[in-house]
């Protein structure tokens, strides 16, 4: 058997359904299946996020019930049997915190409702719900406009440069596909690590460097997010050596680099470019708008 078999198949996951709608007041049309057992996934997202999940997991995830009533989820109700077979002996239901002592050493079904559960996730986090480190996180307002730019599928794959909470952000919706995150600094690797640790998410593969050969070991993304310095052109060479068709939104709030922009689509034949610019201003405590940093956003279609 490959490493890339699951050892839950078709039959068995429709017996454990069968199982459960008989037994639990689960609603089949809204459980999400999650088989953990042969590759990683955004676990915690998901159960925040949907009421009903049905997890396959094995030995790989020892500390899966810690981490999530780590993540504020202890209050969830989980059906537990520790057995790949649809057998009903031995399956128990008790809440989430109560298993936190509880190791996974083996191929286990589990059934967790989550009554807390927020069907619709809400783009542009708080930057307080980030890891603290030397990176400086773009305001959570500006955020949500860059996600609405993105227009990010649940299967894409992107190549984000220094965005690390885009990169976040981008992981949880692109939940079934591959996040990309360039962090050429020791520093911003670290931090995102822990950011990725705190919410869960195991689709982001950080790397160091935006070089060719770098790139040709993951993914090829469809889209790309660059977070512009002096680089840039050499970013966009190199991805669309990986990707021709690739798709881009630049971030930016230097004049010169905006200026040079349109001549760097124009040589790499990007085109349908549009730039959009995002002003935020907050009311201060003597009633006074103070005006945030102003960036502009430049997409265009190879």
């Amino acid at each position: 058997m490959s490493d890339n078999t699951s050892i839950f198949t078709n039959d068995i996951i429709l017996s454990w359904l069968s199982y459960f709608s008989r037994e639990t007041d689960v609603n089949l049309e809204k459980v999400k299946i999650l088989d953990i057992s042969k590759k990683k996934r955004n676990i915690i997202p998901t159960v925040e996020s949907k009421r009903f999940v049905l997890i396959l997991a094995n030995e790989i995830h020892k500390n899966f019930f810690y981490d999530l009533w780590s993540a504020g989820l202890g209050d969830c109700t989980i059906w537990l049997k520790a057995s790949a077979q649809p057998t009903m002996e031995g399956c128990t239901c008790e809440k989430l915190g109560d298993c936190i002592n509880t190791e996974i050493d083996g191929p286990c079904v589990m059934l967790i409702r989550n009554d807390n559960a927020k069907s619709v996730y809400k783009i542009g986090l708080d930057n307080d719900s980030f890891s603290n480190g030397p990176i400086r996180y773009v305001g959570h307002e500006i955020r949500t406009v860059i996600m609405g730019e993105l227009h990010i599928d649940e299967n894409d794959t992107i190549c984000i440069i220094s965005g690390e909470s885009i990169a976040v952000e981008a992981a949880m919706i692109a939940n079934e596909g591959t996040i990309i995150a360039v962090e050429y600094a020791r520093g911003d690797r670290e931090t995102m690590e822990d950011n990725l640790s705190r919410f869960g998410l195991h689709n982001v593969e950080i790397i160091s460097d935006c070089e060719v050969a770098t790139l040709k070991e993951h993914p090829a993304p469809s889209l790309a997010f660059i977070v512009a310095t002096q680089n840039l052109e050499n970013e966009i060479k190199n991805l669309l050596e990986i990707n021709p068709k690739m798709q881009f939104v630049i971030y930016t709030l230097e004049l010169d680099i905006l200026s040079s922009i349109p001549e760097l689509f124009k040589k790499y034949n990007i085109q349908d470019m549009e730039v959009v610019q995002i002003a935020i201003s907050k009311l201060n405590h003597k009633n006074v708008f103070e005006t945030q940093p102003v960036p502009w956003l430049i997409s265009g279609q190879a």
